[in-house]
């Protein structure tokens, strides 16, 4: 039988009426036999996220300050979603014991765990399915990080005895039976760790948007949705911050093989975006797949005659920077030039002994040209496409923006560009009006 493991983020579960939507998915494919759960999330602008409202219930508790009020509008959040559903659901009974937790001896993960847990509890009541805690199968070592052979082996036998379940998102527990959480967003992960444990056929992941766009939308409004990504353009893009998937959640449906599926709960009949390692059969793959940008970048120009023939340069260079524990994003290079493209952030705090290291290289000259966005042209198509780079150039320039940076990836998967922080917004619109007319 054809397994599909579900998971749906906290817009999907916020209220009763989401409940609803989630329970006719479900219903509509069999095969959506497992269910992971986030939090309830914002129901409205300006609500608040349960996890948010747990995480204020454990700083008055470890604070010694009364916590009563704000765990009871975490009650009144469920009370809510169980009444509208007509479910019958012990909400008080569990409460009281994080009440009592609080009271004895708070643990922050334990209390931002709590909103999954018990979102997962009433799903699981109202579906009828059997609810599989995490904790009891999702490990995670002393030092925090995740033990996946230990999880796949623990998740995937539980799993394989069960025919239809729901689980909280968002964390595990140590070998000590200790929560420990994920980063925020982390039940896109849990959903990833029970695809690959159970051997799903599918990991589709449910949200407020019908996939990946083409490109940011607060920039090109109402951009193209990307129809299919492979895992290895999704990377690229997610560099860029252009992923509405948790990084970490990519990497264990990518080494078992299982498709990832982007969709949209408010708008089911979306097909959203498929992530795979290769396109389906007699798909069309366009030259660009997507376009992501970021600002907040410097790039540090170092020139110096015969730097070619100078071994070890490079590496004494970089050397510099990685002491002072800043990354380099890019370095294109030239015969007598080196161009280190860092983030500001991490770059200006050391900026005057990097550049005062530098100078003990000898350089001819020595520039540092702050307040750079770099914007990357990413599509496995451009190999199998003339003129690409010739296309993006033109598109930049005939838009006004003077381009500051050219960096092409050996893979010929991405063109990345850098231009004035200022000019960003109109590069970017001028590359999608090129790449999707």
């Amino acid at each position: 039988m054809k397994t599909i493991v579900c998971k749906f983020g906290g817009s999907s579960m916020a209220s009763a009426a989401q409940f609803r939507k989630v329970g006719d998915i479900l219903r509509a494919d069999p095969a959506r036999r497992f269910l992971v759960v986030s939090a309830p999330g914002k129901r409205f602008d300006g609500d608040t996220k349960v996890t948010d409202m747990l995480y204020r219930c454990y700083d008055l508790a470890a604070a010694g300050e009364d916590f009563a009020a704000a765990l009871e509008a975490v009650r009144a959040r469920y009370r809510e979603i169980a009444d509208e559903l007509g479910v019958a659901f012990d909400l008080d009974g569990e409460l009281a014991v994080i009440a009592d937790h609080l009271h004895r001896a708070p643990q922050r993960d334990y209390m931002a765990s709590r909103g999954e847990y018990l979102n997962a509890k009433l799903m699981a009541a109202w579906l009828g399915w059997t609810f599989l805690d995490t904790a009891e199968t999702v490990r995670f070592r002393a030092d925090g990080v995740l033990d996946p052979d230990t999880t796949y082996a623990l998740l995937g036998g539980v799993m394989a005895k069960t025919e239809r379940a729901v689980l909280p998102g968002f964390y595990g527990a140590d070998g000590t039976g200790r929560v420990v959480t994920f980063s925020r967003g982390g039940s896109d992960v849990t959903g990833a760790i029970a695809a690959r444990a159970v051997k799903a056929d599918l990991y589709e992941n449910w949200t407020d948007v019908s996939g990946m766009l083409f490109t940011d939308p607060r920039i090109v409004p109402d951009p193209a949705a990307i129809p299919f990504v492979t895992y290895r353009e999704l990377r690229e893009l997610s560099y860029m911050g252009a992923s509405v998937l948790h990084e970490d959640a990519v990497f264990p449906a990518r080494r078992a093989g299982i498709p990832i599926n982007i969709r949209n709960t408010n708008r089911p009949g979306d097909d959203g975006t498929l992530i795979a390692a290769q396109p389906p059969e007699g798909t069309a793959i366009p030259p660009v797949t997507g376009i992501a940008g970021r600002k907040g970048f410097d790039t540090v120009l170092i020139e110096k005659s015969m730097m070619n023939s100078e071994v070890g340069f490079a590496a004494r260079l970089l050397d510099i920077f990685a002491a002072h524990g800043v990354p380099f994003e890019h370095c294109p290079t030239g015969i007598d030039t080196m161009s280190v493209v860092v983030s500001a952030e991490a770059f200006r705090p050391h900026r005057e002994e990097i550049l005062a290291a530098l100078e003990e290289l000898k350089p001819d000259h020595l520039k540092v040209e702050e307040g750079l966005a770099m914007i990357a042209v990413v599509g496995c198509g451009m190999v199998e496409n003339k003129g690409i780079a010739a296309r993006i150039l033109g598109a930049v320039t005939a838009a006004g923006v003077n381009i500051r940076m050219i960096d092409q990836g050996s893979s010929e998967l991405n063109i990345i560009i850098g231009v004035r922080e200022e000019d960003y917004e109109t590069a970017v619109r001028g590359l999608y009006q090129e790449f999707h007319k």
